[in-house]
């Protein structure tokens, strides 16, 4: 696992100097602290930073072919490069190390930009093809590793981080406006977008080659559902099979490895094929809280007695303070989601005694786990029912009950719903994946603001995927394609990332082998949401080696007590970075109406942690990447690690 990086300058005349790579390699320490490595030639600079996994002493980076022709900077693990190696070796091809990183080299050589075809595994990689003066980028299937760009009429760079990219001169940091809207509105921004104008994600499953100064971007893979024929026992059989192979590669390590264990279904699941390969007790890592509705360590203990692993367990305190600037740091761009915290210290416990971590992610997006489809079946019955008993009677009874402190219970699921449903219905379930709808815009956004989002759609990157996905008329599977391409990617992807790399730890997605995805989009819908019962044959499966009780267990997510935090641990905070002057003076919002929000969630009336998170998100973000001195990010890799926990 590593973090890449590099530049190329238009013209040919200009060099890139040493400087310029070691410091967009220093921008990225943490996502490899062992290793660093340097090419420079002419216009053209990569590097790399290592945390070494496979191939410890010669998988130093960056690699060539045989004649120095071809190099490359990797981040990401091919499970598959051995088999690769073998096929490559019969075509003529010399290794000269054991890396993986050496299979994309020969694979670029003998298939060019379909080499990202062959890859098995999570990648963002970049080559440089010195005979005929290319740049060729790829980022894997799923998105699973990132990979940003940017390009100037000078320049073009990339980075996977876009701190790397801002420590080149001349990079804008002009705020995306469009981009900020969006992340409000879904906590997270979708690729190819990001926070700044000019510097864009490269989307997963696409390439991107650079030559002659033109920008050419290709999708190599996407995802189409056929659902078959086969019985329900035969799909539990296929998928047992597929998923212990799947979750097998991903134990290739030269180094100590574990996996996180939430006590949900699907990372219960991984653990429990874990357990049936590995020759010694698996070591599993959870997070719990002191709030009771928050704390879901007791299944993870259930799990982790049935299998006998060597379990490690922390609670979480409520004293975010001193970690909140920190974590915004290494997220590069704004994002919501509260469980970064979380993320971000099973990933921190789990360092300590390993270096790859398997985890669960990509379950729910496969086999329908997250309420918002029970909630849209819901909905379209809901919606047919007179507008004068929803509007007139439903909702205003909803909005009159304070929200409680518990992490759902049955009347913050109720306003939530009926929040989602004012939402318009082409949007299916994500209406209960927004967090920020037109109206309240109109009130939260400054003039300026406004007027910059004159015609723009939020919700076009996911009515643009819902268009996409009319390879298959059946409604949940068009969701979950939606799910797969939106919010796995730029919501939950990110998280795992971010927060693991920040840590120096290597996370592992067994869910998402592309193999096992494709076998997935088979499997009919009424096989995954059965009723009001999610993610049914995957439940099925794992029948005789989990647990009843987790298998029953209803879907609860990673979250943090946010709302309540915000009224005590972290009201300063926000009371500081939502100060007025500072709201009026930044432009974005209209400060008399943040301020409506904050009385109204202290005083209990509303629940807008949501709004005003993503909004402290926001002003943390611009103190560290705009207004500091230099937009020394250096501050945030210094600031105190320590967080309370017991």
């Amino acid at each position: 696992m590593c973090g890449i990086c590099g530049v190329t300058y238009f013209e040919r005349e200009r060099p890139v100097g040493q400087r310029e790579i070691k410091a967009m390699c220093d921008a990225i320490v943490h996502r490899g602290p062992d290793d660093e490595g340097i090419f420079v030639k002419n216009n053209f600079g990569m590097g790399m930073r290592r945390l070494s996994i496979i191939d410890l002493a010669t998988g130093h980076q960056p690699i060539s072919n045989e004649d120095g022709s071809v190099w490359i900077v990797f981040n990401g693990e091919i499970y598959n490069h051995l088999e690769l190696r073998a096929e490559l070796e019969k075509k003529g091809h010399k290794f000269q190390t054991n890396t993986d990183t050496e299979a994309i080299v020969h694979a670029y050589e003998e298939y060019g930009d379909q080499c990202p075809t062959k890859l098995n595994g999570m990648f963002g990689f970049a080559i440089l093809d010195l005979r005929n003066q290319t740049v060729f980028i790829a980022r894997d299937r799923l998105g699973i590793k990132p990979l940003y760009y940017y390009s100037d009429p000078l320049k073009f760079a990339f980075g996977s981080e876009l701190k790397s990219i801002l420590k080149l001169d001349g990079v804008s940091r002009e705020v995306d406006r469009q981009a900020l809207d969006t992340f409000l509105t879904f906590e997270y921004i979708p690729s190819p977008y990001s926070i700044f104008k000019d510097i864009k994600k490269l989307p997963p499953g696409h390439s991107l080659t650079l030559k002659d100064g033109k920008i050419t971007i290709k999708e190599y893979w996407d995802l189409k559902y056929n659902e078959c024929s086969a019985s329900e026992d035969e799909l539990c059989e296929q998928l047992i099979e597929l998923l212990h192979d799947s979750v097998k590669i991903r134990l290739m390590s030269d180094v100590p490895l574990g996996a996180f264990l939430s006590g949900g279904i699907d990372s219960s699941s991984i653990v429990a094929l874990m357990s049936k390969i590995m020759d010694r007790p698996v070591k599993t890592f959870s997070i719990g809280f002191k709030e009771s509705s928050y704390n879901e360590t007791g299944f993870a203990q259930t799990i982790a007695k049935k299998f006998n692993t060597e379990h490690y367990e922390s609670t979480i305190e409520t004293n975010a303070l001193d970690l909140t600037e920190k974590l915004v740091g290494h997220l590069d761009e704004p994002f919501g989601d509260f469980s970064i915290f979380p993320t971000y210290l099973v990933s921190k416990m789990a360092r300590q005694h390993v270096t790859v971590a398997l985890s669960g992610d990509g379950g729910d997006e496969l086999f329908a786990g997250y309420d918002t489809y029970i909630a849209n079946r819901m909905g379209n019955s809901y919606g047919n029912l007179p507008g004068f008993f929803r509007k007139g009677l439903v909702s205003p009874i909803l909005n009159s009950m304070p929200p409680t402190e518990k992490k759902k219970g049955l009347i913050n699921k109720a306003k939530r719903f009926d929040e989602g449903m004012r939402l318009p219905r082409d949007l299916q379930h994500t209406r209960w994946m927004i967090f920020l709808q037109e109206i309240e815009k109109s009130k939260l956004y400054s003039d300026d603001m406004r007027e910059n989002l004159n015609g723009y759609d939020s919700y076009g990157h996911i009515r643009n995927y819902f268009t996409k996905a009319e390879h298959t008329n059946d409604q949940i599977n068009r969701q979950l394609y939606v799910d797969i391409k939106s919010y796995l990617v730029d919501n939950i992807l990110v998280k795992v990332d971010r927060m693991s790399m920040a840590t120096s730890l290597e996370a592992r997605v067994p869910f998402l082998d592309h193999r096992f995805v494709e076998f997935a989009a088979t499997i009919p819908s009424a096989m995954k949401l059965k009723g009001k019962s999610t993610k049914y044959l995957l439940k099925k499966a794992m029948g005789d080696l989990l647990p009843n009780e987790i298998l029953t267990r209803g879907k609860e997510g990673f979250s943090i007590p946010i709302k309540n935090w915000l009224k005590t641990d972290l009201k300063d905070l926000m009371m500081d970075v939502l100060e007025p002057s500072k709201v009026k003076r930044e432009g974005f919002f209209n400060p008399e109406y943040v301020e409506k929000l904050k009385d109204e969630h202290l005083k209990d009336k509303e629940n807008h942690s949501h709004r005003l998170w993503s909004m402290m998100v926001f002003g943390i973000w611009q103190d560290i990447y705009l207004r500091s001195e230099n937009n020394n990010y250096e501050k945030t890799t210094q600031a105190s690690e320590e967080f309370a926990t017991i």
